[in-house]
């Protein structure tokens, strides 16, 4: 009989401390996450290289790597209450990279807005020398949770793998502790803010480096409201139309404009 009361006693005792646990815990409702997205422009460059264009670009990538930091980082916000995020770029005070900076992949050329009640997003986004306004339905990820997980920013975050425009690798680290469901881009559907996401094959990360746990004011996350409106199909049509007659380059700034 003792030792059933013990056990009892035990019982009670740790679910207080998990009920007290769960009462303290603190988990953030909204506020700022300042990003940071790194590029290497090396591998970058070294992809645009085949053996119809090596002698000419080979000496041009030397050269570039003698005068130019091998991997180009650009900041941005994402402003996220009332499970509405926004996420803004930064205009570098600075030109990285040179000449190559200007390619739409070491760019940052989306200014997205995202509903998860609604699973909608308006992204205003710069193509070339026009603006456009996608308004569509926020991407569907067929995310793969793992048991990795890595500190960011303060917050732990679990590892999850997915596969998008049917071949673009992702890794993403999102944290519960944030119980939102969305991240930087157009990258949502896990169960907690994403605060990393790597594209390995493309040679480029985003990794926050701040959040900050203010209230935020509903002005704060207003869409965008600038450039021609179109839906993910009429903007991919366009953009094949401009580029039909580019040649292996198309694939790159199509793969670009769609993240």
């Amino acid at each position: 009989m003792m030792k059933y009361i013990l056990l009892s006693a035990t019982f009670l005792f740790l679910l207080a401390g998990n009920l007290l646990f769960a009462q303290n815990a603190h988990f953030t409702q909204h506020g700022t996450i300042e990003f940071e997205k790194s590029v290497n422009m090396y591998a970058l460059l070294q992809k645009q290289i085949n053996k119809d264009n090596e002698d000419f670009f080979r000496p041009i990538l030397e050269s570039y790597k003698k005068t130019q930091k091998q991997f180009k980082v650009l900041k941005s916000t994402l402003t996220f209450a009332n499970n509405k995020t926004l996420f803004t770029p930064i205009e570098p005070e600075t030109n990285q990279g040179g000449f190559f900076s200007d390619s739409p992949m070491a760019t940052q050329v989306n200014t997205i807005f995202t509903d998860l009640t609604t699973s909608t997003i308006n992204s205003q986004k710069k193509v070339f020398e026009e603006t456009f306004l996608v308004k569509d339905s926020t991407r569907k990820i067929n995310w793969k949770i793992t048991s990795e997980t890595r500190d960011i920013a303060g917050y732990a975050c679990r590892r999850a793998n997915a596969l998008i425009l049917d071949s673009i690798y992702v890794v993403a680290f999102y944290t519960d502790e944030i119980p939102v469901s969305g991240g930087p881009e157009s990258f949502s559907g896990l169960p907690g803010m994403i605060l990393g996401v790597a594209l390995p094959h493309e040679n480029m990360t985003w990794f926050a480096t701040k959040v900050t746990d203010v209230p935020i004011d509903d002005k704060a996350l207003a869409p965008p409201k600038k450039g021609k409106v179109v839906d993910n199909k009429g903007l991919l049509t366009t953009l094949r139309s401009v580029m039909k007659n580019w040649g292996d380059y198309s694939k790159l700034y199509l793969k670009a404009f769609s993240l």
